[in-house]
Protein backbone atom coordinates (compact mmCIF):
# COMPACT_ATOMS: atom_id res chain seq x y z
CA UNK A 1 0.00 0.00 0.00
CA UNK A 2 1.26 3.21 -0.90
CA UNK A 3 1.28 6.02 1.39
CA UNK A 4 -0.82 8.90 1.26
CA UNK A 5 1.10 12.52 0.55
CA UNK A 6 0.15 15.77 0.16
CA UNK A 7 1.33 17.11 -3.34
CA UNK A 8 2.97 21.00 -2.57
CA UNK A 9 0.83 23.75 -4.00
CA UNK A 10 3.11 24.80 -6.34
CA UNK A 11 2.95 21.24 -8.06
CA UNK A 12 -0.95 21.26 -8.81
CA UNK A 13 -2.26 22.57 -11.90
CA UNK A 14 -5.33 24.10 -12.69
CA UNK A 15 -5.79 25.57 -9.64
CA UNK A 16 -6.57 29.30 -10.79
CA UNK A 17 -8.80 28.22 -13.93
CA UNK A 18 -12.11 26.41 -14.41
CA UNK A 19 -12.05 22.98 -15.14
CA UNK A 20 -12.66 21.38 -18.90
CA UNK A 21 -12.19 25.53 -20.02
CA UNK A 22 -9.77 25.77 -22.74
CA UNK A 23 -7.54 27.88 -20.53
CA UNK A 24 -7.67 25.01 -18.25
CA UNK A 25 -6.49 22.67 -20.81
CA UNK A 26 -3.50 25.19 -21.86
CA UNK A 27 -2.59 24.93 -18.05
CA UNK A 28 -2.84 21.09 -17.57
CA UNK A 29 -0.87 20.80 -21.26
CA UNK A 30 1.99 23.17 -19.54
CA UNK A 31 2.29 21.46 -16.51
CA UNK A 32 2.35 17.74 -18.06
CA UNK A 33 5.38 19.00 -20.30
CA UNK A 34 6.53 19.93 -17.16
CA UNK A 35 6.20 16.49 -15.10
CA UNK A 36 7.61 14.43 -18.53
CA UNK A 37 10.87 16.29 -18.56
CA UNK A 38 11.41 14.83 -15.29
CA UNK A 39 10.51 11.69 -15.88
CA UNK A 40 12.68 12.37 -19.53
CA UNK A 41 15.44 15.12 -18.59
CA UNK A 42 16.86 14.57 -22.34
CA UNK A 43 14.23 13.49 -24.89
CA UNK A 44 16.90 13.33 -27.53
CA UNK A 45 19.17 11.17 -26.03
CA UNK A 46 16.89 8.68 -24.93
CA UNK A 47 16.22 4.92 -26.95
CA UNK A 48 13.80 5.02 -29.86
CA UNK A 49 12.31 2.44 -27.10
CA UNK A 50 12.91 2.43 -23.14
CA UNK A 51 11.85 0.67 -20.05
CA UNK A 52 11.79 2.31 -16.86
CA UNK A 53 12.17 -0.49 -14.06
CA UNK A 54 11.74 0.56 -10.50
CA UNK A 55 11.37 -2.84 -7.63
CA UNK A 56 8.09 -3.98 -6.68
CA UNK A 57 6.69 -1.46 -9.44
CA UNK A 58 5.32 -2.38 -12.95
CA UNK A 59 7.43 -1.39 -15.75
CA UNK A 60 7.16 1.86 -17.50
CA UNK A 61 7.53 1.21 -21.48
CA UNK A 62 8.45 4.24 -23.53
CA UNK A 63 9.10 4.63 -26.97
CA UNK A 64 9.48 7.97 -30.09
CA UNK A 65 7.26 7.52 -33.12
CA UNK A 66 8.04 10.35 -34.49
CA UNK A 67 10.42 13.27 -34.20
CA UNK A 68 10.80 16.73 -35.51
CA UNK A 69 12.82 20.21 -34.58
CA UNK A 70 9.88 21.24 -32.40
CA UNK A 71 7.82 18.47 -31.73
CA UNK A 72 7.72 15.27 -30.92
CA UNK A 73 5.33 12.06 -30.67
CA UNK A 74 5.56 9.51 -28.06
CA UNK A 75 3.63 6.82 -26.10
CA UNK A 76 4.03 5.86 -22.75
CA UNK A 77 2.42 2.47 -20.94
CA UNK A 78 2.16 -0.12 -18.59
CA UNK A 79 2.70 -3.61 -20.09
CA UNK A 80 -0.06 -6.50 -18.62
CA UNK A 81 0.57 -10.34 -19.85
CA UNK A 82 -2.90 -11.55 -20.11
CA UNK A 83 -4.01 -14.20 -21.16
CA UNK A 84 -4.97 -13.60 -24.54
CA UNK A 85 -1.05 -11.68 -24.87
CA UNK A 86 0.72 -8.20 -23.89
CA UNK A 87 -1.59 -5.97 -23.15
CA UNK A 88 -0.21 -1.82 -23.57
CA UNK A 89 -2.10 0.14 -21.10
CA UNK A 90 -3.27 3.25 -21.31
CA UNK A 91 -1.34 3.44 -24.50
CA UNK A 92 -0.95 7.11 -24.50
CA UNK A 93 0.00 8.80 -27.50
CA UNK A 94 1.63 12.23 -26.23
CA UNK A 95 2.78 15.17 -28.65
CA UNK A 96 5.01 17.23 -26.93
CA UNK A 97 5.73 20.93 -28.03
CA UNK A 98 9.83 21.40 -27.65
CA UNK A 99 9.13 25.14 -29.04
CA UNK A 100 6.13 26.28 -26.17
CA UNK A 101 7.05 23.90 -23.79
CA UNK A 102 3.45 22.12 -23.86
CA UNK A 103 2.25 18.19 -23.69
CA UNK A 104 -0.60 16.80 -24.97
CA UNK A 105 -1.90 13.44 -24.97
CA UNK A 106 -3.98 12.78 -28.54
CA UNK A 107 -5.30 9.19 -27.74
CA UNK A 108 -5.15 7.01 -24.59
CA UNK A 109 -7.07 3.58 -23.33
CA UNK A 110 -8.51 4.22 -19.78
CA UNK A 111 -10.25 1.93 -17.12
CA UNK A 112 -9.25 -1.79 -18.38
CA UNK A 113 -9.42 -0.57 -22.56
CA UNK A 114 -12.90 0.34 -21.72
CA UNK A 115 -12.48 3.95 -22.59
CA UNK A 116 -10.89 4.79 -25.69
CA UNK A 117 -10.06 7.81 -26.81
CA UNK A 118 -8.71 8.67 -30.25
CA UNK A 119 -9.04 11.04 -32.92
CA UNK A 120 -10.71 13.51 -30.87
CA UNK A 121 -12.20 17.00 -32.23
CA UNK A 122 -10.87 20.47 -31.14
CA UNK A 123 -14.11 20.73 -29.72
CA UNK A 124 -13.55 17.81 -27.42
CA UNK A 125 -12.96 19.72 -24.11
CA UNK A 126 -14.20 17.37 -21.53
CA UNK A 127 -12.30 14.52 -23.31
CA UNK A 128 -8.97 15.55 -23.60
CA UNK A 129 -9.69 17.34 -19.94
CA UNK A 130 -10.06 13.70 -18.92
CA UNK A 131 -6.96 12.76 -20.74
CA UNK A 132 -4.56 15.02 -19.86
CA UNK A 133 -5.75 15.17 -16.23
CA UNK A 134 -4.82 11.12 -16.25
CA UNK A 135 -1.42 12.05 -17.60
CA UNK A 136 -1.03 14.44 -15.16
CA UNK A 137 -1.88 12.19 -12.14
CA UNK A 138 0.07 9.05 -13.50
CA UNK A 139 3.26 11.20 -14.38
CA UNK A 140 3.31 12.48 -10.71
CA UNK A 141 3.15 8.68 -9.45
CA UNK A 142 5.67 7.72 -12.09
CA UNK A 143 7.97 10.15 -10.51
CA UNK A 144 7.07 9.28 -6.79
CA UNK A 145 7.87 6.07 -7.17
CA UNK A 146 10.84 6.62 -8.54
CA UNK A 147 10.64 6.03 -12.55
CA UNK A 148 12.61 8.12 -14.93
CA UNK A 149 14.41 7.55 -17.94
CA UNK A 150 17.91 8.53 -18.63
CA UNK A 151 20.35 8.91 -21.13
CA UNK A 152 21.36 5.86 -23.86
CA UNK A 153 24.45 4.95 -21.22
CA UNK A 154 22.24 4.04 -18.27
CA UNK A 155 18.14 3.86 -19.55
CA UNK A 156 16.99 1.14 -17.14
CA UNK A 157 15.85 2.06 -13.10
CA UNK A 158 18.68 -0.74 -12.51
CA UNK A 159 21.66 0.93 -13.93
CA UNK A 160 20.89 4.26 -11.99
CA UNK A 161 20.45 2.88 -9.11
CA UNK A 162 24.15 0.94 -9.45
CA UNK A 163 25.21 4.44 -10.78
CA UNK A 164 23.65 6.30 -7.86
CA UNK A 165 25.41 3.04 -5.17
CA UNK A 166 28.87 4.44 -7.40
CA UNK A 167 28.89 8.06 -7.38
CA UNK A 168 28.16 7.86 -3.89
CA UNK A 169 30.85 5.31 -2.91
CA UNK A 170 33.44 7.39 -5.43
CA UNK A 171 32.57 10.43 -3.68
CA UNK A 172 33.31 9.62 -0.27
CA UNK A 173 36.44 8.76 -0.58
Amino acid sequence: MLAKHVIPPHLQACRDVHRETFAALMDLYEHNFMRLKKLLPDLDCVEQSSVSSVAGCLDLHFSVLEQSKYTSLIALSYCFNRETGKVMEPNLVIRVYHDVAMAEVLSGELHHGQLKLKNLPETAIAERWQLNRFLYKWLGFCLHIGHVFDSKSSSSGLNRQINQILSSKISSY
